[in-house]
């Protein structure tokens, strides 16, 4: 059964703060592979004017994900999981994530699609630090495949 387009645009309360270590983007760096040393030298941070080091781009979407589990959890929307993929996944940055930051995301189904028996749900995921200042926005896109495909 299609997910209801009720939903679209149904925003969830905001998570509680996750706190960005130097460690965890550290750790998230040497997994991605990107050896950039604004992401594990404050030194080299600091010469691009950084008090800190920042994160990857990607970084911010082990917490956004995780804020999207709102939505995916949400049993009233009726989303079965174990059908779901992730199709895409999108950033727009206001400033890089830095080690310190305090960040609370806000996500809101923005589109459920059907088409060729599967669901697409978009599901766009605001970061905001402690000031209340925007970070980034992350655009999740999820598919949900259709009851007559094998897993």
């Amino acid at each position: 059964m299609p997910l209801d387009q009720s939903f679209v645009g149904r925003t969830y309360p905001p998570t509680d703060p996750y706190e960005v270590g130097r460690e965890k983007i550290r750790e998230f760096a040497e997994a991605v592979g990107d050896t950039n040393p604004a992401y594990t030298d404050p030194e080299a941070a600091k010469a691009l004017g950084y008090a800190d080091v920042i994160a990857p781009p990607t970084f911010v979407f082990s917490i956004t994900f995780k804020a999207a589990g709102q939505v995916v959890e949400d049993p009233q929307l009726g989303l079965d999981y174990s059908r779901v993929v992730h199709g895409d996944q999108k950033f727009a940055y206001t400033r890089p994530v830095r080690a310190g930051d305090r960040l609370a995301i806000t996500s809101t189904i923005e589109t459920i699609k059907s088409m060729a028996g599967h669901d697409v749900l978009t599901v766009r995921g605001e970061v905001h630090d402690e000031a209340g200042e925007h970070v980034v926005t992350a655009w999740t896109k999820l598919v949900a495949r259709g009851e007559d495909e094998e897993a």
